[in-house]
């Protein structure tokens, strides 16, 4: 995934309407109109954090006989996943070197000192 692809996705989840939207999704599919039920916004204030969740590749829009159901796009966050994990395990690494150093010195501080 490009950076600037990362930087839609994380982005678009910078919203916390957009998160919740997201987290419902991951339950199962749903109409713009399920989607802004819970809301105390318009149906076309849904379709708008909606529009932004699509153009980030996070969601996406079928249609099924009247009923045009939006379905979340989960390898978006297999990638997101492995972009997170990377840095995370770079991150693992220096602390487990920050331990063996810490390890290393001795428990009391006098006994670094040489009595002269």
């Amino acid at each position: 995934m490009a950076a600037d692809e990362l930087s839609r996705v994380f982005a678009a989840l910078a919203d916390p309407t957009r998160r919740d939207i997201v987290a419902r999704l991951a339950v199962g599919d749903a109409t713009v109109g399920e989607l802004a039920a819970p809301y105390d916004v318009t149906v076309q204030a849904v379709s708008k954090h909606l529009r932004v969740l699509e153009d980030a590749g996070l969601v996406s829009r079928s249609r099924e006989a009247q009923r045009r159901p939006v379905h979340l796009e989960a390898e978006v966050f297999d990638l997101m996943t492995k972009w997170i994990e990377r840095y995370r395990r770079q991150a693992e690494e220096r602390y487990r070197r920050l331990d063996d150093v810490l390890r290393s010195l001795p428990d009391d501080p006098s006994q670094e000192r040489n009595p002269s």
